[in-house]
């Protein structure tokens, strides 16, 4: 009886794999050799080719670096020294390194059995039975944690465009069963270590008509030292924002002011990060709407690698009277139960200004936008779904939220509330299908 082809199957985990790999990031990959699985070698990717019949560890060292990433295909569901294997890649990958596990979903053991009886599939060695659950606890012993998991492909065949379309019709339909035939698992290294060099920080504030509220927010920002930085970023202000700004800078020698070219919030971070330096990003809204004091809280759970993303939540406190009104306040709280269906963690607040993330995920935002290709008026959904979809551990800290006392809101909220729909529409796209 014929073989069913695997060409479809593996030109799709292909595809998988890439969305993870960066040109700018040390990456190994590491695939079974008897697998189908292929990959063009490229700068700053390193291939290697085990023998799941020999010595795992020997095999691995036949590199001598350490990696941003490594991707293990079509290796761990056979291995018979699981613990082994997890021990030799994580001391192969750098310290906010990332390790990315591929592997035969088990709830398809039977049927992969079934057809290698029938003689239509290539028969492979006997697969251990790693439910996700099971592999969780196994991880807490290593020193290791999953940052995100997802399943993809339900049927694994081309048929003329026919296949594809079958297949991505039941990885949207059934995404939250994670029930494809192969399993993506990204971990993280989970030691808490407190650094005894702090990281360097950049503070992006977006400014337009806030102009009585500058001074205050900048005098009560915790001094983060000489090595650190607040960029005031000005949007096309009704009153003296910039030339507030600008006289600050006279007082406060870490102060940086730049004029945006274009409107928009988004704009106004995306123009700061060009102009900044530093390896931690915080961004702090101007209105003075939550507290700076509280940045202290964000930065530690970087510094101590507790997460490599944190997001404020503006709701777990009671807020103050007037400072959110009641559409805001709805038109949040759907838009963060349908994120959380989307990306799978359980998140209470995307659209609070206050974020504190590694400048390293500026790079993946740029290319995240180019695939998503629909723009976000506020930069929050661009920043916490490329933090998801690439695999970093995202925490929320609760924050006060206050009432205005100076100024309006900047938000559009209907013109606004409509671009992000088309936004959610199509990330949920990307989320959760094979390309």
């Amino acid at each position: 009886m014929a073989l069913l082809s695997s060409k479809q199957f593996y030109k799709r985990h292909t595809n998988e794999i890439k969305k993870h790999i960066y040109e700018n990031k040390k990456t190994l990959i590491i695939s079974n050799k008897d697998s189908d699985f292929l990959i063009d070698k490229t700068k700053n990717l390193d291939l290697i080719y085990i023998d799941i019949r020999k010595n795992f560890d020997i095999q691995l060292n036949e590199s001598n670096n350490k990696y941003d990433l490594i991707v293990l295909s079509d290796i761990f569901e056979l291995s018979d020294d699981i613990l082994g294997v997890l021990d030799a890649l994580k001391n192969k990958t750098n310290e906010d390194g990332r390790i990315l596990i591929s592997s035969i979903n088990p709830v398809w053991n039977w049927v992969l059995i079934l057809l290698e009886l029938l003689n239509v599939k290539k028969k492979s060695g006997n697969r251990s039975y790693i439910h996700l659950k099971k592999f969780e606890s196994i991880l807490l012993g290593t020193g290791l944690e999953i940052a995100s998991k997802k399943s993809r492909q339900y049927f694994p065949f081309h048929l003329f465009y026919f296949g594809d379309l079958l297949n991505k019709f039941f990885e949207i339909s059934l995404y939250f069963l994670n029930f494809g035939i192969r399993n993506y698992i990204i971990i993280r290294k989970s030691n808490f270590i407190k650094k005894e060099t702090k990281l360097t920080k950049s503070i992006i504030v977006p400014a337009k008509n806030e102009e009585g509220n500058l001074k205050e927010l900048i005098d009560r920002i915790p001094n983060l030292g000489k090595n650190n930085e607040i960029i005031i970023s000005c949007g096309n202000s009704q009153d003296r924002t910039f030339e507030v700004a600008n006289s600050l800078t006279s007082e406060f020698y870490n102060i940086k002011v730049i004029k945006q070219s274009k409107d928009g919030k988004a704009n106004a971070v995306w123009e700061a990060l060009e102009h900044s330096s530093n390896q931690v990003i915080a961004i702090l809204d101007a209105d003075i709407s939550v507290d700076p004091e509280t940045l202290y809280d964000f930065f530690d759970l970087i510094e101590t690698n507790k997460a490599d993303f944190v997001n404020g939540t503006r709701l777990v406190y009671a807020m103050e009277k007037g400072s959110m009104r009641f559409l805001n306040n709805l038109g949040n709280r759907i838009f963060q139960y349908i994120i959380t269906l989307i990306i799978r963690l359980p998140l209470t607040d995307s659209l609070c200004g206050t974020k504190v993330f590694k400048r390293e995920l500026y790079e993946k935002i740029k290319l995240w936008q180019s695939t998503i290709k629909v723009s976000d008026p506020f930069c929050d959904f661009d920043l916490l779904f490329t933090s998801a979809f690439v695999g970093q551990k995202i925490l929320e800290v609760p924050i006060h939220y206050r009432a205005r006392t100076y100024g309006n809101t900047q938000i559009k909220r209907f013109k606004d509330g409509f671009r992000l729909i088309g936004y959610l529409v199509r990330s949920f796209y990307k989320f959760n299908s094979s390309t």
